[in-house]
């Protein structure tokens, strides 16, 4: 009897840890007692047998300069990374996400595992900045599982074969959120006004956008005493979270990880960092204003190579700013108080961005199967063309 195959799953944040987590469940399903799996990730993972040598929270790194003040320990964990993978040898590795992490893991594994495939979960957004990225990846891995099919075509013309497999975040199921008793259990009544904050999931996200919040929200109540606030605490900064809201002169709804959706079906209007959290509230049915701020150092390095227009992904999808987006210098108390006191004005406006926001969904591919599942037979098949 041969033994199992092994994969290895890298991650290095919680939205790649919940992708290796659905791809280690896929992978089980299809081969049972056949695949075993080693990596890098975080509690998502673990419960799918993934035992990580270190915290991933700790490399939740956003920004050139924060990044530059990280390269010592970043530089140790890919170590880490690459001395794990030759000590399992294992036979595919699949590098999820994490673009800065990932793409060191991946040369370095080149020189180190020169036979083993390296699978990329997730490629750069080149569509929106550095277009030169699909080239460095082209050059460091083998195949790329791309989330959305406007990806595609940026890597393919750099020779590296992509697969679609569509993103996890448009196959949410909402079933079991309930918006009217999630309001009941909270004391929110039926008819009352409810603005949703989603403040980010790393740590530089949180510092730098909860006093924007803060000062946007305190002005929208000063305006409507009566509007209610909640705020999700991600599990990754919920601590964090948990305690800057705490200090607010204003009541606010704390909303863990595992409640959001109904919060999200609940919401009237949301505001929401950046993300894919967009994707989910357009799920859910929510108008939302997005925002977003680096630091300012970061941010001016930056600049000159953002090449897209917009920053949300059904925005981009349907090449119209159907969500109002408020970066960096937009993104101050004063203008996001008005967008969002324009949406809580308006139930009309809410309603029809609403519906632009789902058929925008459509256009990013809704309707597809399990992104994990296709994902888990186009690494079955990269293995199988290399033992080949």
């Amino acid at each position: 009897m041969s033994r199992p195959l092994k994969v290895m799953l890298v991650a290095a944040e919680a939205s790649g840890d919940a992708l290796g987590a659905g791809l280690a469940g896929a992978l089980k399903a299809r081969l049972g007692p056949k695949v075993t799996f080693v990596g890098v990730g975080g509690p998502r993972m673990a419960e799918q047998g993934v035992r990580s040598p270190f915290d991933i929270a700790e490399l939740s790194i956003l920004g050139w300069i924060e990044g530059l003040k990280a390269y010592g320990l970043v530089k140790r964990r890919v170590s880490d990374t690459v001395a794990l993978a030759v000590a399992e040898k294992p036979d595919a590795v699949v590098l999820i996400d994490s673009w800065g992490f990932t793409i060191r893991v991946a040369k370095a594994l080149k020189t180190a595992l020169p036979g083993v495939p390296l699978i990329k979960y997730v490629g750069p957004q080149v569509w929106a900045s550095r277009l030169g990225r699909a080239k460095t990846l082209a050059a460091s891995v083998d195949h790329l599982l791309a989330l959305y099919a406007f990806d595609a075509p940026w890597f393919e013309r750099e020779g590296l074969p992509t697969t679609v497999v569509g993103s996890q975040a448009l196959h949410v199921d909402f079933g079991e959120a309930d918006p009217a008793a999630w309001r009941a259990l909270r004391g929110i009544a039926t008819d009352a006004r409810l603005l949703l904050v989603l403040p980010g999931s790393r740590p530089s996200e949180i510092r730098l956008m909860t006093p924007v919040y803060e000062a946007a929200i305190a002005q929208l109540k000063a305006a409507d005493p009566a509007l209610e606030v909640a705020v999700v605490a991600a599990g990754t900064v919920a601590d964090d979270v948990t305690g800057r809201v705490a200090g607010w002169p204003f009541r606010a709804h704390l909303v863990a990880e595992r409640e959001k959706y109904a919060a999200m079906r609940a919401a009237t209007v949301a505001l929401a960092t950046s993300g894919t959290v967009s994707t989910e509230l357009a799920l859910a049915g929510a108008p939302m204003v997005i925002a977003y701020r680096f630091q300012p150092l970061s941010y001016a390095i930056m600049k000159p190579f953002f090449t897209g227009k917009y920053a949300t992904l059904f925005n981009h999808a349907a090449d119209s700013e159907i969500a109002p987006e408020l970066i960096q210098n937009d993104a101050t108390p004063e203008k996001l108080a008005a967008a969002v006191g324009r949406l809580l004005a308006d139930p009309e406006a809410r309603r029809v961005q609403a519906e632009r926001q789902t058929a925008a969904l459509e256009l990013m591919g809704r309707e597809g199967r399990d992104p994990s599942e296709i994902a888990a037979e186009a690494i079955l098949r990269v293995i199988a063309g290399h033992t080949s």
